[in-house]
């Protein structure tokens, strides 16, 4: 069971891997749903840091559906992402249908050999979840769907992401569960849902707050309560 927490600056990096979480998702523009970071903060996390870091590969805030201009960005900062020695990237493409690009993800991931890849919360625009983990299944490059299971918080969403937990099973991508997560209701919402993976982000900072650091007092409370649940 693998607790994510975001972080947006070293000192954040930093309090999450005190905190005892297990894997960082590094971005910018948090209040804009994680954007790139930038080189310098992309390459001092990922050499300060023991535990894995993954990055958002995230141009814009605009849309999820990007031209030939943002994808030659994207595969810039894949390319120096790799370099700087990250476990992973964070990334996805919808075309104008609201269907996953897959033309895109071909040109994206052909650089990011040896990076494992998340598919980020795009799949929660997608009303057929289902049908499109059967499209991503395609792609081995990608190995976990960060998702809330839909436009509502997760822990609102449990049986969408017990389907998809269980749809995922045997194919070589886990369901990362992210959105709305607090630490009160995570025993109950992992025994709903079968998760193996949970993200969380406003929920681990001082006072609840985006803009505040994480309080790595409340990353220890999340990881306790994921180390009582399957000790033993």
């Amino acid at each position: 069971m693998k607790l994510e927490v975001i972080a947006t600056n070293l000192t954040d990096a930093l309090l999450v891997e005190e905190g005892g979480a297990d894997r960082i998702e590094l971005v910018t523009g948090i209040l804009e749903g994680g954007l790139t970071p930038g080189p310098g903060l992309i390459r001092e996390t990922v050499r300060q840091l023991h535990i894995p870091v993954h990055v958002m590969v995230r141009p814009h805030s605009q849309s999820f559906v990007y031209d030939e201009h943002d994808l030659r960005t994207m595969q810039e900062d894949i390319a120096f992402i790799k370099d700087c020695g990250a476990a992973g990237i964070v990334l996805g493409a919808m075309a104008p249908d609201g269907s996953i690009d897959t033309a895109a993800l071909d040109q994206l991931l052909a650089g990011a050999e040896g990076l494992n890849v998340t598919f980020h919360r795009a799949f929660d625009e997608i009303e057929d979840q289902l049908a499109a983990l059967n499209v991503l299944v395609r792609y081995p490059q990608i190995n976990r769907i960060l998702t809330s299971g839909g436009p509502l918080p997760a822990p609102k969403s449990a049986p969408q992401i017990r389907k998809l937990v269980e749809a995922a099973q045997g194919t070589g991508i886990r369901i990362l569960a992210g959105y709305g997560l607090t630490v009160p209701v995570l025993h109950d919402f992992i025994q709903a849902t079968g998760v193996e993976e949970v993200h969380f982000g406003s929920a681990l900072r001082s006072y609840g707050d985006n803009l505040q650091p994480v309080d790595p007092i409340r990353v220890r409370a999340a990881k306790q309560v994921i180390e009582d649940l399957f000790k033993g």
